[in-house]
């Protein structure tokens, strides 16, 4: 082989490495008309993607510390981190990466509107929530109050806890206007809105000796407090499903479901330092953070049993 034909050899070589180490990696797709809960793993970050029967669909392990994820619409997955200064859109049904999107560090929540087809990005360090459209494209940002994080969107508003602060926001979807803001208990954390009584339901960690073991509900236009409801010991994770509210409370591992009076119907001890809880098909599914295990529930009762990757604290639900 001549010098030449040597060196043309090695350069093709050195290209065809090069393209390779480009090429992003690509994770088992999750077919279109497939529904599944999803357990977002945060020890070692990771998706877990789990069907009705109990059984593991597919298993994306991450690179990146992501700390939390979001549905776009039924057929994407938004990724992000506080600690990251990126966010990562997947298309579920390919299993590969859409685009990313640089932002600021600090990221703590992200929301997702189906109305208006946008998301929200909520950041502690520059104390500020941001809209998007679904092709990652910034739309509007407002400053808010001290280390916003838990939100929740209806119609064409978007309520915001400001974790370290004692307010609340409500923000206008369209231009992130503050249009009011609520006296709220500091270190709230968790929030659910009940359009059928008009009314917002916040729980939350406490702070420092005095730690929380309530559930709040508010008005949902004027702001009033209209009651309080005694819960186990830091209620955090809250979600609505058909015509109950699903509560969980990571400092007593107990799930509580409660109908919209605030009546507590039925509760259950579940999980190892439980954040977070969802209802899939006719399912209540319970995160077990510390033994990194979801829980299926039905009738009050544990019907089975998932281990899921470790420090399961985020899970998403698409049902077809």
């Amino acid at each position: 082989m001549t010098l030449k034909r040597r060196a043309l050899f090695i350069f093709s070589l050195l290209q065809i490495v090069w393209l390779a180490g480009c090429t992003e990696k690509s994770f088992t797709p999750i077919e279109r008309e497939k529904s599944f809960v999803a357990s977002l793993n945060i020890q070692e970050p990771s998706l877990d993607f789990i069907d009705e029967k109990g059984e593991v669909m597919a298993n994306w392990l991450f690179e990146k510390a992501y700390s939390g994820a979001v549905l776009i619409g039924a057929d994407h997955v938004l990724l992000y981190g506080n600690q990251l200064s990126s966010i990562d859109l997947y298309d579920l049904t390919t299993g590969q990466k859409r685009f990313t999107k640089k932002v600021d560090i600090g990221t703590t929540n992200v929301c997702y509107s189906e109305a208006t087809h946008q998301f929200f990005i909520a950041n502690s360090k520059t104390n500020t929530v941001t809209s998007f459209d679904e092709e990652g494209n910034e739309l509007a940002s407002q400053q808010l109050g001290n280390y916003p994080m838990s939100m929740a969107a209806t119609k064409d508003k978007l309520y915001v806890i400001n974790y370290k602060d004692t307010k609340l926001s409500v923000l206008n979807m369209d231009d992130l206007a503050v249009e009011q803001e609520w006296p709220i208990t500091k270190s709230s954390h968790g929030i659910a809105i009940i359009e059928e009584t008009n009314e917002l339901w916040i729980g939350g960690h406490g702070e420092g000796s005095k730690p929380n073991s309530t559930v709040k509900r508010y008005d949902l236009l004027s702001g009033e407090q209209l009651g309080v409801i005694e819960m186990p010991l830091m209620p955090i994770g809250l979600m609505k499903a058909d015509d109950e509210i699903l509560v969980v409370s990571h400092g007593r591992n107990e799930l509580y479901v409660a109908d919209f009076s605030g009546t507590v119907k039925w509760h259950l001890q579940v999980g190892a330092n439980p954040f977070v809880v969802n209802k899939f098909k006719d399912l209540i599914v319970v995160a077990g953070y510390d033994d990194h295990t979801l829980y299926f529930i039905k009738d009050g009762k544990v019907q089975k049993a998932v281990d899921v990757g470790k420090g399961s604290f985020q899970l998403l639900v698409r049902e077809e």
